[in-house]
């Protein structure tokens, strides 16, 4: 007997092929929204994880920011202590200034020199005085330069050769007016008696 199947088979399997592709469609949609999923909350857990890393590095700075204000405050601080304690130091031993310059005058001021004034401005000494010569003058540029330790760097400003006076006697030479600056040393620059590289002491005048 034969059998003739009168159903529409064609359009039953192009059905059931077309239901296969939309269900394999929907799995693969749903795959990939979990596969998105995952992946995007994997991405904002990073996120989270260097903000919070941000945070916790903005506080440190912060705090580090603040040490080294602080720091940056306590160095100036000793900064201005130190000044204070070098003006103090330089205080004390400048009392002794005087004394160590008339000491040096005596000590350095060859025969035939007379000063007539003396002018001190911070560490600058101006010296004006007569010469019965300029060699005179020579010699005490020579006994400042080398054989002061408080009195250095002598310059001469200014010699002039004066006449006589008019009432003077034949006899009379004519003098030179000079006038010299020199530095004035601080103790503290100079070292100590015995020290290495101390200056020699220079011979006193009897």
């Amino acid at each position: 007997m034969i059998l003739i199947n009168l159903l529409p088979h064609r359009e039953a399997a192009r059905k059931k092929q077309k239901d296969q592709f939309f269900t394999h469609l929907g799995l693969s949609a749903l795959l990939g929204g979990v596969i998105c999923g995952a992946i995007f909350t994997w991405y904002q857990g990073q996120i989270a994880n260097q903000q919070d890393r941000n945070t916790f590095l903005q506080g440190e700075i912060t705090k580090l920011e603040a040490e080294i204000k602080d720091i940056a405050n306590l160095q100036r601080e000793i900064a201005s202590l130190r000044a204070r304690q070098t003006a103090v130091e330089n205080l004390q031993g400048d009392r002794n200034l005087p004394v160590h310059l008339l000491d040096e005058l005596v000590a350095q001021l060859p025969d035939g020199i007379y000063l007539n004034s003396m002018k001190q401005e911070n560490q600058s000494v101006l010296l004006m005085g007569v010469a019965q010569s300029q060699e005179r003058v020579s010699d005490l540029l020579r006994n400042l330069s080398n054989n002061s330790k408080w009195l250095t760097r002598p310059d001469l400003v200014e010699i002039v050769t004066a006449a006589p006076p008019a009432n003077a006697g034949l006899g009379q030479r004519r003098v030179s007016n000079f006038t010299i600056r020199v530095s004035l040393t601080r103790p503290s620059s100079v070292a100590a008696p015995g020290a290495p590289g101390a200056a020699p002491a220079a011979p006193g005048k009897v």
